[in-house]
């Protein structure tokens, strides 16, 4: 999420209701979990450092917490009602910090890790790069993840049914010109630090604007699939933020679409009247330099 003082209208807005996000927002698979720490070089690992960037409500906070490796964690989050909800769950070695991405109230090298989950594209800045480079060690990773519903995928990539399809460009619709994960752009920040020419880098260390993480990023991507009921469907749908600021009549509308785009003949349902949901867990790291 971007840091405070900058925090958009779309993030203080869209994300006020932390229980609704906590409670609707997916899970993380924990195939996907295990994966992704072990790219991090932190599974079996004691003593190790987390600084987790816009930890939200503490859904990936909570998987942390509840390791057998006993990780000590802070957990930075600028939005004051999301860290409020955090905060109520007193998580084992889990500090909670009013902080922003291109500020965090964490000492020098302090991190083995630097986790985002759900919000590396919020804050994708030189600033914030710079931040994350300075609370880890030299040698440390910095880990991103995302859940990614089909419905709410990249315009690229690739959809399980024509449903999900539909609502994704329905969904699409709503851009209010806001960093999402969806418009593939937050690779770039890395993409666009300084080349490594020796007449560059001798300029770049006297600007310091050196490289801080390495290239090319690593990644990976575990499919999944989930079943919930239309109310349950919406609710989740209405975490995102640019779609829980919707009013009355925008609203309804919405509303409306989702109603008839769930009467597709593909929508897949079980005996409960469920609808089976498809979407991805992606994430991508890389070593601070």
């Amino acid at each position: 999420m971007a840091s405070q003082s900058n925090l958009s209208m779309a993030a203080e807005e869209g994300f006020k209701d932390a229980a609704a996000y906590d409670t609707h927002r997916p899970n993380y698979p924990s195939e996907a979990v295990e994966a992704f720490l072990q790219n991090l070089k932190i599974v079996g690992q004691d003593d190790v450092n987390i600084v987790e960037i816009a930890s939200g409500t503490g859904k990936f906070t909570e998987l942390l917490a509840a390791r057998p490796e006993r990780y000590t964690v802070k957990a930075v989050e600028p939005h004051r009602l999301m860290r409020e909800k955090l905060a109520q769950k007193d998580l084992p070695g889990v500090e909670v910090l009013d902080g922003e991405a291109d500020k965090m109230p964490v000492e020098d090298e302090w991190g083995d890790v630097c986790i985002a989950a759900q919000a590396f594209h919020w804050f994708a800045t030189p600033e914030a790069l710079k931040e994350m480079h300075r609370v880890l060690r030299p040698g440390a990773v910095l880990g991103m993840i995302w859940n990614v519903d089909d419905y709410n995928k990249p315009q690229s990539w690739p959809v399980t049914t024509k449903w999900e399809q539909k609502l994704n460009d329905y969904i699409l619709t709503f851009d209010d010109g806001l960093p999402r994960f969806r418009h593939a752009k937050w690779q770039d920040v890395f993409e666009k630090q300084p080349p490594k020419d020796p007449i560059q880098v001798i300029r770049n260390t006297l600007a310091d604007h050196l490289p801080r993480f390495s290239l090319p990023l690593g990644e990976n991507s575990i499919q999944w699939t989930t079943w919930l009921g239309e109310d349950a469907l919406w609710a989740r749908i209405n975490t995102l933020s640019q779609i829980a600021m919707l009013k009355d009549e925008q609203k309804e509308a919405a509303v409306k679409v989702f109603r008839e785009i769930l009467q597709g003949d593909d929508v897949e349902r079980n005996q409960k009247g469920e609808i089976k949901i498809h979407g991805v867990t992606y994430f991508a790291w890389t070593d601070r330099i």
